[in-house]
């Protein structure tokens, strides 16, 4: 097994007792609930007449079913029922809510980080597959079921299996147009949507700690489609610089200093030892899109979607319902594959540099005549931000629908979705079949450089091929 590595320091750290079933008693850090899975274990809760255990260490927010539109209470259908009971949930127990009305509210795994909840060395729950991202800033953070979200609210704890690490170094300079979706994309390309089970991945290598902060948590984002139970890059100065001006730390910077030595401690040994390691040529990648029902099923722009028959036997069939359910042919490219819709949003990609980015090949432009495209900021904040920047106004100008926070089309729960056999090019993390709202409907995955630039020629474009207009940052 691993040793020395950021996974094992953390996991030691917060272990409670082994129990008799082989697992480990993990102490949780932070739970972040929201209105989806938490309404079920509150109610268990109460049917036992216990009370939240630690509320100080909970954070809740809306974000699956808030609308992104109309926002007038009440909300239509189910979101008002749920939205009513994260309210007296929240209420009774005494946990910060990031509501709608404070203007802190947004998709969770946005909200976490970008509020300073989110910390090195933490370990970090939420019932929400994707609470992967937090392993960004260098913390344990596991998707969990709503028994467990039980568990958490009335022990503070959780019952976990140690999992093995791999880690997957990222080399050289990422190229024109690459960015950390396209890395991702690629990472789960080559293992498979199942090669991390029983693994937690560490990201490491020249690419990896070239990026931002959030690209980091879109990489972190969607380890849990390669199968990994989670994924983490170790806290450096780039981590530091985020944290130390959020509302956690901005007014107190004798704790941040105090806590940075803390953290500096719990990254990986230099002769850490690993369970399996991979390296990348990051310098060889380019934009990544999906062809098919999973993030697995990617290719380059420039290449060639796969004959099934040159796949391994046990995904061939699965490659062959995936290219009949998109209508691609192998042997294409996936330039040139028509789209309806364009979706730039979700906990992967709707932060500030996605907005910017996507911007930058916007302006000046306007949307295809036969897509529509929505812009879904990850937060109120990120929105408030983009707006003083002007992006709003450049989506806008370009014919770009500029929503309210939330997961909006990315899972479909709410009113924007694909209708019948819609194509969508969505900045988005899954692309399953069902996945945002129809059946019928096709989900193309790609960096949102990539959506933009399929938004504007209505088709899967390479963005390379489309000249920037650059857009300032204030």
């Amino acid at each position: 097994m691993s040793r020395g590595t950021l996974y094992d320091k953390v996991w030691d750290r917060h272990t409670v007792t082994r129990l008799p079933t082989g697992q480990d008693q993990l102490f949780v850090g932070l739970h972040l609930v929201h209105e989806v899975t938490s309404p079920q274990a509150f109610g268990m809760l109460r049917e036992r007449d216990m009370e939240v255990a630690y509320p100080e260490r909970t954070h809740a927010t809306v974000d699956h079913i808030v609308p992104t539109g109309d926002r007038s209470r009440p909300f239509e259908g189910a979101a008002e029922e749920m939205m009513s009971h994260l309210e007296e949930n929240v209420r009774e127990a005494g946990i910060d809510f990031s509501h709608p009305d404070t203007g802190d509210q947004g998709i969770v795994h946005v909200i976490g980080p970008e509020q300073g909840l989110t910390q090195p060395g933490m370990t970090i729950v939420c019932g929400d597959s994707h609470t992967s991202t937090h392993g960004a800033f260098g913390a344990l953070a596991f998707g969990i079921g709503t028994s467990q979200i039980r568990d958490v609210l009335a022990t503070g704890t959780i019952a976990m299996e140690k999992q093995k690490v791999r880690r997957i170094r990222v080399t050289g300079e990422l190229g024109e147009a690459v960015e950390a979706k396209d890395v991702i994309l690629e990472i789960i390309r080559r293992l498979g949507t199942d090669g991390g089970v029983g693994y937690v991945y560490e990201y490491a290598g020249e690419a990896i700690e070239s990026l931002d902060m959030e690209g980091r948590m879109s990489i972190c984002n969607m380890s849990i489609e390669g199968g990994a139970r989670a994924g983490y890059i170790n806290p450096d100065e780039t981590t530091y610089e985020w944290l130390e001006d959020t509302d956690a730390f901005a007014d107190d910077p004798e704790r941040f200093a105090e806590l940075k030595s803390y953290w500096e401690s719990i990254t990986s040994d230099d002769d850490a030892e690993y369970d399996d390691e991979v390296v990348i040529d990051g310098s060889e990648l380019e934009p990544v899109v999906t062809w098919g029902t999973t993030p697995g099923q990617g290719i380059g722009i420039s290449e060639e979607i796969p004959h099934p028959e040159d796949l391994p036997e046990d995904k061939q069939d699965t490659a062959r319902h995936a290219q009949e359910h998109m209508r691609v042919e192998p042997g294409d490219t996936m330039k040139g594959y028509p789209i309806d819709v364009a979706f730039l949003g979700s906990c992967t990609n709707a932060r500030m540099p996605d907005l910017r980015n996507a911007a930058r090949v916007v302006a000046g432009r306007e949307v295809h005549d036969d897509v529509r495209a929505m812009v879904v900021p990850g937060s109120q904040r990120v929105k408030a931000a983009a707006e003083a920047e002007g992006l709003d106004e450049i989506f806008r100008e370009a014919g770009f629908d500029w929503r309210d926070a939330g997961c909006s089309m990315c899972l479909g729960m709410n009113e924007d979705q694909l209708e019948g056999d819609e194509a969508s090019a969505s900045s988005s993390n899954r692309n399953f079949v069902g996945r945002q709202g129809s059946k019928e409907g096709r989900t193309v995955l790609m960096n949102p450089k990539m959506v933009a630039a399929a938004a504007i020629e209505g088709e899967v474009t390479d963005v390379r091929d489309l000249p920037e207009t650059e857009v300032s940052a204030q």
